[in-house]
C-alpha cells in the first residue's frame, strides 16, 4: 500500500485508503448526519452501531408517554434489533421512528428485559412488522399475562390514553440462556438469570463492542426496585460483573457507563437493605418497624427513594424472614 501511495497522487490516495480499508472512511462520513439525527430523537450513539434513549427518571405521566425506561437498538449488516420497546404505543413508535432515521434495514428481533411495563407496553409498536420475533426470558409471557389487566388499567390511568395507548403484546418466543441473534456480522448473545430484580430478567450483549444491556438488573441515579428476590438479585451482580463487557446500559440511569464498578453503587444499597432486614428480625422488629429505619442512610443517594424504599423493605422482610 505504501508503494501505491508514493505514486499516486494525493486525491487518488486517498480514494484507494477507502478501497482498501473497506470503504470505512466513506461509511464513518455519512454516518455523522444521521447519528446527529438520532440523537435529536433523543438516542446516543454509545458504541459503534449502538444506539440508546435515556428514559426520564420519573414516573409514567401523560407528558413522558411512559418514556421512563432506557431504550436501545443495535444495527448489524442485514437486520435491527430493538431492546426494551419503551412504555407505551407512543414511545415505541418514537422509538421505531428514531431506527429509521439511523438505517432503512428491517427491525426483525425485539428484545423485552423483563415484564414491566416501561419496558413492553411499546411492543405494539413493532407487533406488525414483517418477520418481527418478540423474545423474553421463559417466564416472562407467563408474568406478563398473569398481570396484563392490572398493568394495562394502571398505566392508562397514569398517562390518560386508551385500551391502544397501553395494551399487552405477549414474546412470540422463549430464549434459552447463551441464544445467540445474527444481525449479519454481528452477534448479540443473551444471558437468562433466577429471580432477582424479577423472575423473568435477561441480559443483552453486543460483542462487537463489549455493550451489555443490563435492563432493570442494572439501576443507576433511580432507585432500584425489587419485584423478585434480594437475595437472587446480589447473586446476579456478580455474575454480571464476570461478563466480558466494557460499557452498561442501565435499565434506568445515563445512556451507558463504563462496566468497571458499574454495580458498586446498587450492590452497596441491596446489601444495605439485606443487612438492616436481618438485624431489624433479628430484634423481633415489624415489618412497618423495619420499613421506618432500613437503608434511610441510603436516602440523598437515590431519586424516588421515599415511593421505593418502603417496598424493597416489605419485600426484603417477606423473604429473609423465613431463612
Amino acid at each position: 500500500m505504501e508503494t501505491i501511495e508514493r505514486r499516486a497522487p494525493a486525491a487518488l490516495a486517498r480514494l484507494l485508503r477507502l478501497f482498501l480499508l473497506g470503504g470505512i472512511g466513506l461509511m464513518l462520513a455519512s454516518v455523522q448526519p444521521i447519528a446527529a439525527r438520532a440523537e435529536a430523537g433523543g438516542f446516543e450513539e454509545v458504541a459503534p452501531g449502538v444506539f440508546v434513549r435515556r428514559g426520564a427518571d420519573e414516573e409514567a405521566t401523560p407528558a413522558n408517554h411512559g418514556a421512563i425506561g432506557n431504550a436501545g437498538f443495535v444495527v448489524g449488516a442485514d437486520r435491527v434489533a430493538v431492546i426494551d420497546t419503551g412504555g407505551s404505543l407512543t414511545d415505541g413508535q418514537a422509538i421505531l421512528r428514531a431506527v429509521r432515521a439511523v438505517t432503512d434495514r428491517p427491525v426483525e428481533i425485539v428484545v423485552n428485559t423483563h415484564f414491566h411495563p416501561d419496558h413492553v407496553f411499546g411492543n405494539a409498536a413493532f407487533a406488525g412488522l414483517p418477520g418481527i420475533r418478540i423474545v423474553g426470558h421463559p417466564n416472562l409471557a407467563r408474568g406478563l399475562s398473569a398481570r396484563a389487566d392490572y398493568y394495562e388499567e394502571r398505566a392508562r390511568a397514569a398517562m390518560g390514553g386508551d385500551a391502544e395507548s397501553a395494551r399487552v403484546v405477549l414474546p412470540t418466543e422463549a430464549a434459552s440462556d447463551g441464544t445467540a441473534i445474527d444481525l449479519g456480522g454481528r452477534i448479540l448473545e443473551i444471558a437468562l438469570f433466577p429471580s432477582a430484580h424479577t423472575d423473568s430478567d435477561l441480559t443483552v450483549l453486543d460483542r462487537a463492542t463489549g455493550t451489555l444491556f443490563a435492563g432493570d438488573l442494572l439501576f443507576v441515579d433511580r432507585v432500584p426496585s425489587i419485584d423478585g428476590s434480594i437475595r437472587g438479585w446480589l447473586d446476579a451482580i456478580g455474575k454480571l460483573e464476570a461478563m466480558p463487557a466494557r460499557r452498561i446500559v442501565p435499565g434506568h440511569g445515563p445512556t451507558s457507563i463504563p462496566a468497571e464498578d458499574a454495580f458498586a453503587a446498587e450492590k452497596r444499597y441491596l446489601e444495605a437493605i439485606v443487612t438492616g432486614v436481618r438485624e431489624a428480625i433479628a430484634d423481633g422488629q415489624s415489618i412497618d418497624q423495619a420499613v421506618q429505619s432500613v437503608a434511610q442512610d441510603e436516602r440523598a443517594n437515590w431519586l424516588l427513594f421515599d415511593d421505593y424504599n418502603p417496598r424493597n423493605v416489605t419485600a426484603a422482610f417477606t423473604e429473609l424472614e423465613w431463612e
